[in-house]
């Protein structure tokens, strides 16, 4: 019995809502979008309830500016469709409707039911063995939807018939408490979609909160189900935890819960059997980094993030195809390169463009220490040269330390003119300038034999 159980641990249930009125709450229309606004009343013309819902009321009370604003509504999507000319219906596991306002999407979400069973045969509510919803097209109330609702900050709803907030999990609460807490049983809810251990992580690092014990307690048992999760999205929730500006936080939570080892099994197995912890030190690092030019408002390329993630296993790799197949360093190498992203996409599904972007940070790694003639130019003229020069001051920032003068040298390199670049090289030990080009002479033509 809920009742029976204590209340640290016993499931976060829905109740009859709790009306919070515009007088006793601190959110104003003005903060939300005009777009999201419209949606609202538009859809309240068109006979149909509609609440703005989750995230947006949710950092609105944490005093964060909402970056979406996601729009609940009784209206199928269908029906969404035929009341805006700049709607797009996506989404097979859950049909949604996107309202396009130019680079500004609001996201409309028809109100959720209780989906039916894994044995039954209703094309619209499918699971897997696991317990994992497969097809989730199934509507109800908003009553329903509160339930199906992951979190209990979330599970708050803003109407815009009397500006009062409906809070149905003591969402409330839970943000004066600062609290991550799952509605309903935590093994059932992560077994219906495993990618709610990331989002509780996620959350728990942007939102500066602690994860309720009963969320947190299954977490580690219940890791390998993220296996099931298709790899394309995968990589979406990845990027969301590495490009937030919290992935150092996220990188050891994530750790520490297991699920990292679902995420990277080999590179954490590296980790592991590390004595001199520099692989994690290296990780850790570049994920630091990351955070401070993402909360700077400079750009990060995921190609940057996932060659770091990979270097240790590509290392590895080819070290193992020298010693094993006895292949020069070079071949090995780029073999390695093609294993270790081939093994990678079968847990996560980098989109190519990405993939070779990390391929050419790989590649002038192995270039770096060629300067001689017109090497050490034309190697800073390629695409990615920056991208690749600031994973060597990483590799030498991490305690690489017998990389530090190959890094100091193409730091001091790149604030020459042409001139001083051209003495820098020149200056270079002779062993370091590498032997001369040999040339080849190329063999005269035979004469075309004659018939007479």
């Amino acid at each position: 019995m809920v009742g029976q159980s204590d209340p640290k641990t016993a499931p976060v249930t829905c109740t009859e809502p709790k009306l919070i009125p515009r007088s006793e709450h601190s959110i104003s229309r003005k903060q939300f979008s005009p777009n999201a606004i419209k949606v609202l009343y538009r859809l309240k013309d068109g006979g149909y309830d509609a609440y703005l819902v989750g995230g947006c009321i949710r950092d609105i009370l944490l005093g964060i500016e909402p970056k979406d604003f996601d729009v609940v509504t009784n209206a199928t999507p269908e029906q969404v469709k035929k009341l805006f000319r700049n709607c797009r219906l996506i989404g097979r596991r859950f049909r949604l409707a996107h309202i396009v306002f130019g680079r500004e999407i609001i996201e409309v979400a028809t109100m959720r039911g209780h989906h039916q069973g894994q044995d039954s045969k209703n094309p619209i509510s499918q699971s897997s063995e696991h317990g994992q919803l497969l097809r989730d097209n199934v509507y109800g109330t908003i009553e329903e939807d509160a339930e199906r609702r992951d979190f209990s900050i979330n599970a708050l709803y803003y109407s815009v018939n009397d500006f009062s907030i409906h809070d149905f999990a003591n969402g409330i609460e839970a943000i004066k408490e600062r609290k991550i807490e799952l509605i309903g049983d935590p093994e059932t809810r992560y077994r219906e979609d495993p990618v709610r251990m990331l989002r509780a992580v996620r959350f728990a690092t942007k939102l500066n909160m602690q994860i309720a014990p009963a969320t947190k307690s299954p977490i580690k048992e219940l890791a390998a189900l993220l296996s099931n999760i298709p790899p394309a999205r995968l990589f979406e929730e990845t990027l969301k935890l590495f490009l937030n500006g919290k992935a150092e936080e996220n990188y050891h939570m994530l750790r520490e819960m297991g699920l990292f080892k679902q995420l990277f099994p080999t590179l954490d197995a590296i980790i592991e059997q590390s004595d001199s912890g520099f692989e994690s030190r290296f990780i850790a690092q570049m994920f630091a980094n990351t955070d401070q030019r993402i909360n700077a408002d400079k750009k990060v390329t995921p190609a940057f993030v996932y060659a770091a993630l990979l270097w240790f296993p590509l290392l590895k790799r080819s070290e193992q195809l020298q010693q094993q197949e006895q292949m020069p360093v070079f071949d090995a190498f780029a073999q390695a390169m093609n294993q270790v992203l081939a093994e990678n996409s079968q847990h996560i599904a980098v989109p190519k463009r990405f993939t070779l972007g990390a391929r050419d940070i790989w590649h002038i790694q192995m270039r770096l220490d060629k300067r001689s003639g017109q090497r050490a130019y034309r190697l800073s003229q390629q695409p990615r040269f920056k991208a690749a020069y600031d994973f060597l001051l990483l590799r030498v920032e991490s305690g690489e330390n017998e990389q530090q003068e190959l890094a100091d040298w193409w730091t001091n390199y790149l604030k020459q003119d042409i001139n001083g670049q051209k003495e820098m090289v020149k200056s270079l030990p002779s062993q370091e300038a590498g032997k001369p080009r040999r040339r080849y002479r190329r063999k005269p033509k035979k004469k075309p034999q004659s018939n007479d």
